[in-house]
């Protein structure tokens, strides 16, 4: 298996990140590059591959609390911003195969 950033990196406490939110299963953050003007990522804290990959561990409970997160997270967005929006890529369009979803809002900066 090829590195995993955000089991490596951000998991493993080796980059810091400004919480969101946490669970037991999911964990919510501030992009540390981010492309937005709010930016929030949205990872299961256990390695699965995308939306659709067949991990044992991709399962509808981890999905269920991954939705749950989300939906708080998109919340406090559109709160804060009047708008959210909901991004996941999948396949070849994936550039870290590690699933995790981004909840951005506002003017892209980068």
């Amino acid at each position: 298996m090829n590195s995993d950033f955000y089991c490596d990196e951000v998991l493993s406490g080796k980059i810091p990140v400004a919480k969101v939110t946490e669970t037991d299963l999911v964990l919510a953050y501030h992009h540390t590059k981010p492309f937005y003007e709010n930016h929030i990522v949205v990872i299961p804290k256990i390695h699965v591959g995308s939306l659709i990959s067949d991990e044992n561990e991709n399962t509808d409970d981890l999905m269920l609390e991954l939705m749950r997160v989300i939906k708080k997270v998109a919340a406090e967005m559109v709160s804060k911003t009047g708008a959210a929006t909901l991004l996941t890529n999948m396949g070849n369009y994936q550039d870290e195969k590690h699933f995790h979803l981004h909840v951005v809002s506002g003017e892209k900066i980068r």
